[in-house]
Order: C-alpha cells, then sequence, then structure tokens
C-alpha cells in the first residue's frame, strides 16, 4: 500500500457537483474578480468564526500585509513573531518595513513562547504575531494579557487553523485581525491562491477592501498606497461549496489525530504532538519529532508512506533574514524543532486501512533505528 501525504482528488470526488455548480455561477455571470460568491463567501466565514467581519484577498501572504498596515505597523517598528512558521509570516512584517524579532518557541507545544516575548517587548515593538502552528492554539492565554498591557497590536497568523478552538472560541478571532490562508493543501482550500482578513473593526475592515482594490474609495480615486490583491470568482465560488463541510472534514483529521496518538504513544524516542489545555485542534499537519529524523523518512519512503517537513530550514537562518544577525544556537527551542520534526499523512478521507499502514510502518522503522 502508498499512503500519499495528501490527497486532493479524494477530497474533490465528494463535492465535485456543488464546486462545478459554483463554477458554472461565476461563468454566467462573468463576475471574475471580487463579486458576488466572494462576497457570499465572506459572509458565510465572518458567520461560521461568529466575527462581523471578513475580507477575502489573493492570498494568506496578502492577508498578513494587509493586515498589518491596517494595525498601523510601519517602518521603525518591532513585530515579535516565530522562526518556526513558513516564511510568508515574516515577509508581511517585511514588506510593511518594519523589523521582525523572533522569540523562541515552547518546547513542547512548539508555538512561540509567551514568556519569550515579554522579554523581548521594547518601545519600538508595535505588534505580536502568534501563529497557531499546524491547526493548534498558540497560548494566547498569556498574549492576550501582554498585548493589552502594552497597547499592542495582536494579528494571529491562523492559516492552518480553520475552524479550531481555544475556550470555544475559534482561532483568528482573540486579536485585533486574524488572519487566513485558502492555500489548496489547507483544511480549507481554495483551487488557487485565496485568503482573508477578520476583524469586528468595520472601520479598518473598510479599509482593507479599499486596499485590496488598489485603494478606492470609488473608481479611479486612490487615497493612498493601494494594491491589486482581489480575490478572484472561481476561489469564492470554490470555498463557498467547501466551507458547510469544514467541521465534517475536521473531525475526521482529529479521528486520525487520536489513532496515531494513542498507537504511537509508547514509542520511544517519537515524540507526539501536545495541543493546549481547553483547546480544538482542527490537525492541518501531524508533526512528529525523532532525533534521527531524516533516516526515519527515508525507511517510511521505502514502505510507500509519503511524508513533509514543516520547517527544515528556521526563519531566522534563511538567507533572505541574515541581515537581523542571528546565528545557529540564538532559538535553540526553535533550531531543535527545524532539525527533528517530520509530517505524517493527515487528510480527511484517509481510510481506515491507510491510517493502519502508516501506524504499522512507523513502528517497523522505529524498530529498525533503535
Amino acid at each position: 500500500m502508498r499512503v500519499p501525504f495528501l490527497d486532493l482528488k479524494a477530497q474533490y470526488q465528494t463535492i465535485a457537483s456543488e464546486v462545478q455548480a459554483g463554477l458554472q455561477r461565476v461563468l454566467d455571470s462573468c463576475a471574475f474578480a471580487n463579486g458576488p460568491e466572494v462576497a457570499a463567501f465572506e459572509k458565510a466565514f465572518s458567520e461560521f468564526l461568529r466575527i462581523e467581519q471578513c475580507v477575502a484577498v489573493n492570498s494568506g501572504t496578502s492577508a498578513l500585509h494587509l493586515a498589518l498596515i491596517a494595525a498601523e505597523v510601519g517602518p521603525g517598528d518591532e513585530v515579535i513573531t516565530t522562526a518556526h512558521t513558513f516564511v510568508a509570516t515574516a515577509w508581511a512584517i517585511c514588506y510593511v518595513g518594519a523589523k521582525p524579532v523572533f522569540a523562541d518557541i515552547d518546547p513542547i507545544a512548539m508555538t512561540i513562547d509567551a514568556a519569550q516575548v515579554g522579554k523581548l517587548i521594547s518601545k519600538k515593538t508595535k505588534c505580536l504575531l502568534p501563529v497557531h502552528l499546524y491547526g493548534c492554539a498558540a497560548d494566547l492565554d498569556g498574549l492576550v494579557p501582554l498585548a493589552k498591557e502594552h497597547k499592542l497590536a495582536l494579528v494571529e497568523d491562523a492559516a492552518q487553523a480553520h475552524g479550531a478552538r481555544l475556550h470555544r472560541q475559534r482561532l483568528g478571532t482573540f486579536g485585533d485581525f486574524g488572519c487566513f490562508s485558502f492555500y489548496p493543501g489547507k483544511n480549507l482550500g481554495a483551487y488557487g491562491e485565496g485568503g482573508a482578513v477578520v476583524t469586528d473593526n468595520a472601520e479598518a475592515a473598510e479599509r482593507l477592501r479599499r486596499l485590496r482594490d488598489h485603494a478606492q474609495p470609488r473608481r479611479y480615486v486612490h487615497e493612498e498606497l493601494g494594491f491589486n490583491m482581489r480575490m478572484d470568482g472561481f476561489q469564492g465560488a470554490v470555498l463557498c461549496a467547501k466551507l458547510p463541510h469544514l467541521d465534517q472534514w475536521n473531525a475526521a483529521r482529529r479521528r486520525v489525530a487520536e489513532r496515531y496518538c494513542q498507537e504511537l504513544a509508547e514509542l520511544d524516542g517519537l515524540s507526539l504532538p501536545v495541543p493546549r489545555a481547553d483547546s480544538e485542534p482542527v490537525w492541518h499537519l501531524f508533526v512528529v519529532r525523532h532525533r534521527k529524523r531524516d533516516e526515519l523518512q527515508k525507511l517510511l519512503a521505502d514502505k510507500g508512506v509519503g511524508t513533509g517537513l514543516h520547517y527544515p530550514i528556521p526563519v531566522h537562518l534563511q538567507p533572505a533574514f541574515s541581515y537581523l544577525g542571528l546565528k545557529e544556537g540564538s532559538l535553540p527551542h526553535t533550531e531543535a524543532a527545524a532539525a527533528q520534526c517530520l509530517t505524517l499523512p493527515m487528510f480527511a478521507e484517509m481510510s481506515d486501512a491507510q491510517v493502519d499502514h502508516v501506524i504499522a510502518s512507523v513502528k517497523k522503522a522505529m524498530a529498525a533505528l533503535a
């Protein structure tokens, strides 16, 4: 048996008629940029999250970029974030002319360590930008009070956390802005690029809508530097078709994660993810850790099990960020995670036989490495 890391075809086959009907509506209306399908998705997603405003854009990176502008972050400011993330989190900070300041991660949860964040806050700090990594909540119990105490903006990178909860509240709705990506492999993925910013601030949402459309309050009037970051109609239609299934898909992912956790827990040397207390992860990724990660990955590949690496080079050690002067050893927990993390197959349509094969393969591989 071969088990892919991700199987988008399997998901499409379950919703093909709904997706095709939505695409046909866009073709019939010729509303290819923004348009009624995008507006319908914005309304549905804001209701799903129980937040007032949703502004759809062309990518998760754009969502972060525009959210930082709306949070009044700019040149000379500092934004504290994590280096254990996809690079887009840090790109957005650079796009507005600010400086990314990287806090180390909690070695268990692998999300940003609020205690470390507190030590890094300075007069230049304007914003905190935590990442809800792998579909698991960051330490908002520690970060929200810090943001309030120091009067800092809080922007949540929820690109991997569609539908996840902390204390029964959806992630992305705790801060000033929540940012989502709808890249195809996400729990809620478009059939191309897409993203959204959510907020309860109506005035900020109106500014975001202008910014994504060349900063136009009305046609051919441009109030500030704007961008071409509209979501296209086809992606709005796909997301409208998919959103009603999201909770069901997330529940299926949780069942797979439960199997992994139950049956791999006793393997010596293999560290399993530990979600935060009173949280409901959505398991965008199921990431384990092992000191012989590369050897484990090869053994699993030999058994037909697809795996991924999230993320093998932390952002602070990327060549593009060498100007910050951070070297190996600067963020020890982040660097250890980067060297040890391995992502197992995780998608809602996994069969019991596929899950069984992954578990059996991991056990055999671990025995070979013992």
